[in-house]
């Protein structure tokens, strides 16, 4: 079986940054991608940035400019780089990995807040 973990949310004044990290463990053959959804309070979860095995990225055009996604392969490991942040990004963060064995796996969440 295999585990998703996310860490790194908190609370920030608009303008700061934050980075977020989510570490897949367990017995693990092979990661196709590795996304970061949120879900703010009373909205549908949205996809905020997508990374494919062959470093393909994508990202919600409300965070584009300011968020970045990168992975380290060898640790199994996505990070979300959040710079400039604004109140309305304020969401649960979750992670979401995709294993060729086992399917999609999510991640508990982490709370981000973004104060004014």
């Amino acid at each position: 079986q295999v585990q998703v973990v996310e860490s790194g949310g908190g609370f920030v004044q608009a303008g700061g940054s934050l980075r977020l990290s989510c570490a897949a463990s367990g017995t693990i053959f092979r990661i196709t991608h590795m996304d970061w959804y949120r879900q703010a309070p009373g909205k549908q979860r949205e996809l905020v940035a997508a990374l494919d095995s062959g470093g393909t990225t994508n990202y919600a055009d409300s965070v584009k400019g300011r968020f970045t996604i990168s992975r380290d392969n060898a640790k199994n490991v996505v990070y979300l780089q959040m710079n400039s942040l604004k109140p309305e990004d304020t969401a649960v963060y979750y992670c979401n990995v995709y294993f060729t064995t086992w399917g999609t796996r999510w991640g508990q969440g982490t709370q981000v807040t973004v104060s004014s």
